[in-house]
């Protein structure tokens, strides 16, 4: 089940007004577009769900948490998660009932992806969710992995490569947790890690373009989901070069 999402397509067919800045869904359905009479997804299953979520300068996301795994990518603008500084292209990870934030937009605004592999219901804000985070501390820990700021390489920068180069920058944890960087010049080709070691993974084009091997070009800010059952994903540069995140959850039990 490798799924594709073109970021110029999603913009243009998917990208809606919110009350302090813009919603565009890639990959799946979140609360937000759920129209009434949608059959609600299973929290238990895989679940691939990712969208853009661009904010107004000043923005302020208060703290809370979700259900599901998840991962955030900025990649444009800056601010401050947490304790963090966060400026493109910034991975923060968090594990299902772990807390963060609050998320404040610099002047200039700031966007980022959310991508998780499970359905979530909506953030659940703190103090008035504590107790329940408490409860979930039996079968959860709090977990967060960060990396970055990785500015997207330049056309120059992509232009001058030569050979295909890939490193971790989120460290693989024994229960799959990892994020790599891969950067790729023009017509060459990575083979990303074996999925089935994870829960799942998600690849960003942070710079140029790219395509899974056989399939249409994909440009910049577009983004591939590769199931755990999936063979490793080849992606093969294309012109001018790419520059790659692959984000891959843990493994979780699943129904």
């Amino acid at each position: 089940m490798i799924l594709t999402a073109d970021s110029v397509v999603a913009h243009s067919t998917s990208r809606r007004r919110t009350p302090n800045g813009w919603n565009t869904t890639f990959i799946g359905k979140n609360r937000g577009i759920l129209k009434e009479g949608d059959a609600i997804p299973s929290s238990e299953g895989l679940y691939p769900m990712a969208f853009l979520v661009e904010k107004e300068a000043g923005a302020v996301v208060h703290p809370h948490f979700h259900q599901a795994d998840q991962y955030q990518v900025i990649v444009q603008g800056s601010g401050r998660l947490g304790v963090h500084d966060v400026a493109s292209v910034a991975v923060h990870y968090t594990d299902a009932y772990s807390a963060y934030g609050p998320i404040v937009a610099a002047e200039e605004g700031v966007s980022w992806f959310t991508l998780r592999n499970a359905w979530d219901p909506g953030a659940r804000y703190m103090p008035e969710h504590r107790r329940q985070l408490r409860e979930a501390r039996a079968r959860y820990q709090h977990r967060e992995a960060t990396c970055g700021p990785l500015p997207p390489l330049t056309e120059r920068e992509l232009c001058a490569l030569e050979a295909p180069a890939g490193e971790a920058v989120i460290a693989e944890t024994a229960d799959g947790l990892g994020t790599w960087r891969y950067m790729v010049p023009n017509g060459g080709s990575v083979v990303g890690p074996e999925p089935s070691s994870g829960g799942g993974q998600f690849w960003l084009v942070s710079a140029g373009s790219a395509a899974v091997a056989g399939g249409a070009l994909l440009p910049v800010q577009s983004c591939v989901f590769v199931a755990p059952e999936d063979p490793a994903a080849c992606l093969v540069a294309g012109p001018g070069g790419a520059d790659l995140i692959c984000m891959q959850f843990p493994k979780r039990a699943r129904d």
